[in-house]
């Protein structure tokens, strides 16, 4: 479906495009037109994947909606800001009023936190826009969509060693900002920021032999000093060796959840991430020399 917006153009910009400031409309083959004035120029362009009717138009106030499924990212968030100075007598952007009849006021609207699908243009309005009403949930969600999250960046067991049936295994992970945490990130829309911190709250290993290792911490960086002790904190010890495994190895997978907390605009609340890191581990028996 395709949504039909309008940009402004200043008529600085259209000097430097060569294009005449004499009033005139003209329509675009294309599925477009544009209406231009002395001073500014608007151009309506066809927008794919926005549902919806024409934006704007004399006493919109503009708002919020969804797009197709309604995902909240989707949501469209329209902010207002009177314009300081007012336009002059006969400016397109009076859309055929008089100064003093209502008032001339940009509008900024974007669409799912996306930093280059924003709008920003000038509307007359025949009275002050209301507050704009912005779920600070969606905010959120935007906050977390701006962050690089990432799976677990597993330290051990590695794929290129060698481990015996057996010998307990320590299993740890390096811990970064996009693999560990905390991250942060904070998003605005309607005089409201909400800032959102994420960290994983546990890792849970799969380890390729029906067995399952939840850790609620990094794990612990094995040390020579430790002998063949258990780790304290997240490890595991195989019963059998992966030789009949596909490719010899076991298939371990480590699925880290992610948990957020948010708050602003007077609330607060959580949300969760998962992300996953696959790793190939070789299982085998102590080899006796006689």
């Amino acid at each position: 479906m395709l949504n039909r917006r309008i940009i402004v153009i200043a008529g600085t910009v259209l000097t430097a495009l060569a294009v005449p400031l004499n009033s005139y409309a003209k329509d675009d083959p294309a599925g477009g037109s544009a209406h231009c004035g002395q001073f500014t120029c608007q151009v309506e362009v066809d927008v794919p994947g926005q549902a919806g009717g024409q934006a704007g138009g004399s006493g919109s106030t503009g708002g919020t909606g969804s797009s197709d499924g309604g995902d909240p990212s989707d949501e469209k968030v329209c902010t207002y800001k009177l314009a300081d100075p007012q336009p002059l007598a006969g400016s397109l952007d009076w859309e055929g009023h008089e100064p003093g009849d209502g008032a001339v006021y940009e509008q900024t609207c974007g669409w799912g936190g996306v930093a280059d699908d924003t709008i920003v243009r000038m509307v007359w309005l025949a009275d002050p826009p209301p507050q704009e009403t912005v779920d600070p949930a969606v905010l959120a969600q935007r906050a977390v969509d701006s962050m690089v999250l990432l799976g677990p960046d597993v330290a051990s067991p590695r794929g290129s060693g060698k481990y015996t049936v057996g010998v307990p295994m320590w299993m740890w992970v390096n811990q970064s900002a996009t693999t560990y945490g905390p991250n942060s990130a904070s998003a605005s829309a309607g005089g409201i920021t909400v800032t959102a911190i994420a960290k994983v709250s546990k890792i849970v290993w799969a380890m390729g032999d029906g067995a399952s290792v939840t850790c609620t911490g990094p794990g612990t960086p094995y040390t020579s000093s430790a002998g063949m002790a258990q780790s304290p904190t997240c490890g595991h010890v195989y019963s059998k060796i992966s030789g009949s495994a596909q490719s010899g190895k076991f298939p371990v997978t480590a699925t880290s959840t992610w948990t957020i907390n948010w708050q602003g605009g007077g609330q607060a609340g959580q949300l969760t991430e998962v992300r996953q890191t696959n790793v190939q581990v070789a299982v085998g028996e102590v080899q006796v020399v006689r």
